[in-house]
This record gives structure tokens, C-alpha cells and sequence, in this order.
């Protein structure tokens, strides 16, 4: 199984096929963490999957995809509350797991902004293991609290905040705007006393501090917050009407002389090995400090590094989180399942006896692959010592944080008489069709396409989710039901758009049926139309094209503008050569195998068919685009070649992206400006001949008003 090579090792075949399983896990551990503050495995295993992801992405960048976890933060917010668009995104951070990973880090860093190695200083404190809270202040007043949500937007918990004793209704001396944000979190003696209070009533008990304050924080009575002994520490900020220091440790201070809580362990580190020693020092303490953390985080100290260095599409280039080891358990594997995913991958699944990894029940886990069950690669080399799985073993778990479990190892000491080896279907166990695996692929498919039950009703699934079409009342299980239902069948989008047409038209109405009323039958047509006006971005996500995932949706929907032109160009691309095949493979982000996966979805007449029928029950909004008044580049082609002196490449390419600009790596009719330095060769010759603006480093400078 490819979880098993090294990154180095890896084939192209081989990388995509990981990049894609890697990007289900971490999708599914991220709503079971972010969304249903139900964590199905330890933060050690799931960042050692991000981690993974990354290496692969860097080392075959043209196979990242849309759907990238490079590329997202958290999960979409729950139900049930109002929804709060963050004035700043809310980011993530990347990850370290070794000494070696923070060196690299401050390498980047000092390379990044042409410094020397080892001048920067960083801020060292404790990771918090809670539930992510930004809290706004205006002219001093609390007015809102939101949690993290997707990054973009979170859920609005002002009233639940107001409770908790360690944040400020007021604050003086504040500025006019301040978004303090923090981690709430459960001390260890209050979380045991919640829990003893808790089974003395006989209600649910809290499987670990961070699930109790998640829970407690969003509870839709206020009152329930109040009773739960909640905490906060402050350690950072959004939106800012002024700034609050020069430095990320003077801007800690001046939270804590607001009233805030911050962390006593976070302190100014001058070099790599203050850093290395701050964090042994916390990690001893670790089991001292009366509440959870999971690592430490670093961050560049000085805010004008800050400002420069600036943010990558989910995580900020100036910090980074140094993670502490994962947990290992041991319990029986039970069964293995064979799941159907929308794009007819045959997905094991171990079912595994009940065990608590570092405070999380886990019962299901990944098995990969048919290779991985045998106990090998794909090229057929040994991984576990060549030792396979049977259902009945006695294995090894190890649990990532927000992402599915994973079986690591075999005790064959203790595997009964009667295992047998697991024998991987040949067969889809939905429909019968030949389970096909392709040369160089890792993984078996349904050949059955639209006629495979479990692939049509993933495929629904998929387009009615948060981040697709989102129809409040339309989730998984009613789109089982719809799906199976004699008289109003949901088979493709297009049917849902149809639903109040053929209910209207049919004896058999959905409000007579079990669970379904008149109310309830009208909401669900009124949230199906309030659907039909949507963002192009989104419909293209909905569709579930293979490698499409919501990044790369919302990137291809902002280069062509609207549908209609998309539409064209992808008639353009059918062939995969000229202009609008180049013109797709132009796109930061599209690959050649997602640029054809999507060329071949609009060329298959079945699946045009569909997407025609859908597109004709909706009005598609045009791409926004961000907001760049004033620049001068905004909505340009930008092409940087040569020696850049005063910046950078990759701090020019960053800033030409928040102006607006589209940054490409070659020359081209589209090209709008080449900057050129010092050793500018080829790329400058061509732009010559295409008479495309060119500029010198100081005159890029003064066009976008830094020089």
C-alpha cells in the first residue's frame, strides 16, 4: 500500500492514487472533529496525514487537487446557529513533527524575506487543545463571538460566550475594532467534576475536556453554558482598526492588560535551539498543567515579518505548530466492509472492537487498499514485514486527531486458527459490475458508472453537502429515500429541482408519506428554490467531478467568469490540444489530470445530459472577484523571470496574487506584464516577440505603489 513508501519512492500513479485517499480521510476526520465535536481519531495521526499530503504535493505538484487539504480549514458550521462571516479568515496551521521540520521552517523563513539564517526571533507557547472562538469589540463592547467553522465562516455563540467568567464584557482602552481570538478550553479537575455531575443525573458523559467544551460552547440554550466550567485564553487577533503592538509578544501583553487570560509559558525565542528548548520544557510539563495542549506553536515575533510574509490560501507563512508524538492501541479487528464512493472507488473498512486512543473512541478504521490488507505495496514489495490482515487479528490503531483511524500492525502471536486470508472483491457489492483496478492504480473501481446504486447516491450526497448546494432538510438520509422512492424519485440533480413540479402533479404527495407533513414538505420545496440562484463555484463542486474538488472549483469558476464561458471553453478543450486546452492547463492549481477529467465530463454525452438538465433549473451567479479597487494589476497576467533583488520571487508572487493578479509560470499571448531581473533569458525573448510589457524589478515596484 502506497501509505507504506516513502514519499521519495513514490510513482506518479502511486502519488495520485495517495493524494486521493489521503484527501477523503482528512474530508471526513474534519467534519467529525470541526463539526460534530465527535474527533474519530488522535492529532498526532491526523497531522501525520496532512503531512504526508504535503510532501506528495511538493514533490508532484501538478497532482495536487481541488479538493486538497493543503487547501482547507476546519469543517462547514453546524446547524443551529446563525451564521458569522469572519471580517478576517480564521487560519489554520501548518505542522511540525520533528526538529528537523522547525529548522526547515526558520530556513524558509529567513530565505523568504532574504534574511541571514538565524536573525529572526519567534514567540513560543503551548497549543491549546480546545475549540478555536473569535470575539469582536466594538468601541470596547463585546457585540459578537463566533467560532471557527470553515475558516470563512463560523457559528455565531455570542450569548454562550457572554458566560464564560474569563472574557470581558467590557474593555477600556481598547480600539474602536478588536477581534480577539482565542481557544476555549476545560480545565482537567473541572472536566472530571462535569463529568461526575454529569452521571450522577444519568445524562452523557464527556469523552475528553475538549469534546465537553465544544459541546458546552454550543449548546443552543445559553443557560447550559453557563452551568459548564469553560475557560479562554487569548493569543490572537483579527480584524484591528489599530495595532496593538509591534511585536507578537507586545501585542500579548497588551490582550493581557485588556483583561484577558494568555499563557505564562509563551516567550521571545532568539534561535532554532531556544525554540527546541522551550518546547522539552513544555512536553515535561505537559502532564502538569491541568489542561490539554498537543504541541507548541511558533510565530515570527516581529509584525512587519508578519506583514510581509503574509498567508498561503489556509495557514500564515509566519507560524507553525510543533506537534507532540501520536498514540498507539491494540483491539480485535472485527470484520472488513467493502464501501462504493461516489467515483466507483471499492474503500475497506476495518470494523474494529470498541478501543480509547488518547481519549477518543474508535471503532471503525482505514485499511487502504487490497494491497495493504495483503501486506504489501504496490509494486509488490513487503510493508509490515509481509504480515496480512484477517478479520479476527489482534491489531495496532493509531488515532489522527480529526481523521479516520488507520491499522498499523499485526500481532500474529495472537491471530486465531481459524483466520483466512481476506479476499478483495472482484465485484462491485452495490451492483454486480466488474470492480476494475488499472494498471499503475492503487485502488479497485466500479465499472457500473450511473448504474451503481451506491455511486449515483454518493454522488447526490455529494452535491446536496455544506459546501455544494446545501439545501436545508436534504441531507444523506432524505436522499436515500428520494432515491429509492417509486413515485418521486431524486436519480440525478435535476430531479431535485423538478420535486415540487412532480409532487404537485402526482397522488402519491410527500406530505402523506411517514415523517412528512405539510410543513414540513413546503420547507423542503422553498429551500430547493432558494437553490436555484448560486454561485458558479459551487455548482461545479456539486457536480463531483473527479480531482474537482472546492478549491479548485472556486479557482476555475473565478478564470472564466461565468458558466456560459466556461461552458464554451470547455467545448473548446474537447480535443485536449489548442488554445482553451491551454488556456485550462493556464490555471493556478489544474493539472493535466483534472484539466481532463474535466474536458471529459462535459464530453460524455450521458453526464452532459445531466449537467444540461441541472444548469436549465438554475440561474448561476457570476465568480466574485476580490476586492482590488484601485490596483493597477488587478485581473492581469503576471509573469516574473530572472533575479529578483529586493524581494523575493516568492514574496512578489504573493503580493501580485493580493492585488488581483493571476501569476503564471510561462510566457504567453495572455500574458499581460513580465517582470524582468537580472538573468532573464528565454521568457524575456518571447515576450519581445509577442510585445508584451515588460518591466524591471524597480519599475514592478512603482507600478503597484511599493517602490
Amino acid at each position: 500500500m502506497t501509505a507504506e513508501i516513502a514519499v521519495d519512492q513514490l510513482t506518479e500513479a502511486q502519488a495520485k492514487a495517495e493524494l486521493a485517499r489521503l484527501s477523503a480521510i482528512i474530508a471526513q476526520a474534519n467534519a467529525a472533529y470541526h463539526t460534530m465535536d465527535a474527533p474519530e481519531i488522535s492529532d498526532a495521526d491526523y497531522d501525520a496525514l496532512k503531512h504526508r499530503n504535503a510532501q506528495i504535493e511538493a514533490r508532484f505538484p501538478q497532482l495536487k487537487r481541488g479538493d486538497s487539504p493543503s487547501d482547507q480549514v476546519g469543517a462547514a458550521p453546524a446547524e443551529g446557529f446563525g451564521k458569522v462571516t469572519h471580517a478576517v479568515r480564521m487560519m489554520s496551521l501548518g505542522n511540525a513533527f520533528e526538529d528537523a521540520d522547525v529548522q526547515e521552517f526558520d530556513e524558509f523563513i529567513c530565505k523568504y524575506l532574504g534574511l541571514p539564517a538565524g536573525s529572526v526571533a519567534y514567540t513560543a507557547e503551548p497549543k491549546i487543545d480546545g475549540l478555536s472562538l473569535s470575539l469582536r469589540y466594538e468601541n470596547g463592547v463585546l457585540v459578537q463571538a463566533a467560532t471557527r467553522g470553515d475558516g470563512e465562516v463560523g457559528e455565531n455563540v455570542t450569548q454562550n460566550a457572554r458566560t464564560i467568567s474569563d472574557i470581558p464584557q467590557r474593555l477600556t482602552g481598547a480600539p474602536e475594532v478588536l477581534e480577539v481570538r482565542g481557544e476555549v478550553y476545560m480545565s482537567h479537575a473541572d472536566f472530571d467534576a462535569l463529568n461526575a455531575r454529569q452521571a450522577e443525573r444519568g445524562e452523557k458523559t464527556f469523552a475528553n475536556p475538549r469534546n465537553a467544551a465544544a459541546g458546552s460552547l454550543r449548546q443552543l440554550d445559553a443557560e447550559i453554558t453557563r452551568s459548564r466550567p469553560l475557560r479562554f485564553f487569548a493569543y490572537s487577533w483579527g480584524e484591528l482598526s489599530a495595532p496593538l503592538a509591534d511585536t507578537q509578544i507586545g501585542a500579548i501583553a497588551a490582550l493581557e492588560a485588556l483583561g484577558f487570560q494568555t499563557n505564562d509559558l509563551t516567550q521571545v525565542s532568539e534561535n532554532i535551539q531556544d525554540m527546541l528548548d522551550h518546547y522539552r520544557k513544555i512536553e515535561q510539563l505537559r502532564a502538569t498543567l491541568g489542561y490539554d495542549i498537543d504541541g507548541v506553536v511558533y510565530k515570527v515575533n516581529d509584525l512587519s515579518l508578519q506583514a510581509r510574509l503574509g498567508f498561503r490560501s489556509t495557514t500564515p507563512r509566519w507560524a507553525i505548530a510543533h506537534k507532540f508524538p501520536a498514540e498507539l492501541a491494540w483491539t480485535r479487528l472485527e470484520a472488513i466492509d467493502i464501501q462504493v464512493g461516489r467515483t466507483g472507488a471499492l474503500s475497506p473498512v476495518a470494523r474494529l472492537h470498541p478501543v480509547t486512543v488518547g481519549g477518543v473512541v474508535v471503532s471503525n478504521a482505514t485499511l487502504h487498499n487490497e494491497d495493504y490488507i495483503a501486506g504489501r505495496d504496490a509494486k509488490g514489495n513487503e510493508i509490515r514485514g509481509g504480515k496480512d490482515i484477517r478479520v479476527g487479528d489482534w491489531v495496532q490503531v493509531y488515532r489522527a486527531g480529526d481523521v479516520i483511524p488507520k491499522v498499523a500492525d499485526v500481532d500474529l502471536s495472537k491471530r486465531p486458527d481459524d483466520a483466512v486470508p481476506f479476499v478483495f472483491p472482484s465485484t462491485c457489492p452495490e451492483c454486480g459490475s466488474a470492480a476494475i483496478r488499472e494498471e499503475g492504480d492503487a485502488v479497485r473501481r466500479c465499472a457500473g458508472g450511473i448504474i451503481c446504486p451506491a455511486q449515483a447516491v454518493e454522488k447526490l450526497k455529494h452535491f446536496v453537502g455544506r459546501s455544494a448546494f446545501d439545501i436545508e432538510g436534504l441531507g444523506a438520509k432524505q436522499v436515500e429515500m428520494f432515491y429509492n422512492d417509486a413515485t418521486l424519485p431524486v436519480k440525478t440533480p435535476a430531479d431535485i429541482f423538478t420535486l415540487r413540479e412532480r409532487d404537485a402533479r402526482n397522488l402519491s404527495k410527500l406530505a402523506n408519506r411517514d415523517g412528512w407533513g405539510e410543513r414540513s414538505a413546503k420547507n423542503l420545496f422553498e429551500a430547493i428554490d432558494e437553490k436555484r440562484k448560486i454561485p458558479f463555484g459551487r455548482v461545479l463542486f456539486a457536480l463531483g467531478i473527479r480531482h474537482v474538488g472546492e478549491a479548485a472549483s472556486n479557482l476555475i469558476a473565478l478564470h472564466y467568469g461565468t458558466w456560459d464561458a466556461f461552458e464554451t471553453a470547455m467545448q473548446g478543450a474537447a480535443d485536449m490540444s489548442g488554445a482553451d486546452w491551454q488556456d485550462l492547463l493556464s490555471i493556478d492549481g489544474v493539472g493535466e489530470v483534472m484539466a481532463r477529467s474535466l474536458v471529459m465530463a462535459f464530453a460524455q454525452e450521458h453526464e452532459r445530459a445531466s449537467i444540461d438538465a441541472l444548469v436549465s433549473q438554475l440561474q448561476i451567479e457570476e465568480a466574485k472577484r476580490p476586492k482590488t479597487d484601485g490596483s493597477p494589476v488587478a485581473g492581469k497576467t503576471v509573469v516574473f523571470t530572472g533575479t529578483l533583488e529586493k524581494m523575493t520571487r516568492a514574496e512578489a508572487k504573493a503580493r501580485a496574487e493580493a492585488l488581483g493578479a493571476k501569476v503564471a509560470g510561462s510566457v504567453s499571448a495572455k500574458t499581460d506584464i513580465l517582470v524582468a531581473g537580472p538573468g532573464a533569458g528565454s521568457k524575456a525573448k518571447k515576450a519581445a516577440e509577442l510585445g508584451i510589457e515588460t518591466l524591471d524589478e524597480d519599475g514592478w515596484l512603482q507600478l503597484i505603489g511599493d517602490a
